[in-house]
């Protein structure tokens, strides 16, 4: 059974920085698909940042509200993919998820968040005016 675990949220003040972490069990990130998404109160989940695998090439889509803010990363021998975040702002408040699938996805499905199986518990991301 593929387990994400997030962590590094936090509470931090507009224009700071926070390193978000999600590390895996089950050995999934010989996945060809996996990223971010956020939720705020009321809202939808959206996504922040998704990596899309084909052999060894690799594709990055963000959110239209990172804006270069945002970069993702991974550590495929700790089974680990990390999100910085810099320059954060308050609407930026929101739990923040690592999500995973083993299935293929069409570029233009990649943002919708009930096309991935395997989900991390969530970690809050507050940032402050």
């Amino acid at each position: 059974q593929v387990q994400l675990v997030e962590s590094g949220g936090g509470w931090v003040q507009a224009g700071g920085s926070l390193r978000l972490s999600c590390v895996a069990s089950g050995g999934i990130f010989s996945s060809r698909i996996m990223g971010w998404f956020r939720q705020a109160p009321g809202k939808e989940r959206e996504l922040v940042v998704v990596v899309k695998r084909s052999g060894s090439d690799s594709s990055t889509y963000y959110g239209d509200f990172v804006k270069g803010r945002f970069t993702m990363s991974s550590d495929g021998a700790k089974n680990a993919m990390y999100l910085q975040m810099n320059n954060l702002k308050p609407e930026d408040t929101a739990v923040y998820y690592c999500a995973t699938t083993q299935f293929p996805l069409a570029t233009q499905d990649l943002g919708t968040p009930n096309n991935y199986e395997f989900w991390g518990q969530g970690t809050q991301v507050t940032v402050s005016s």
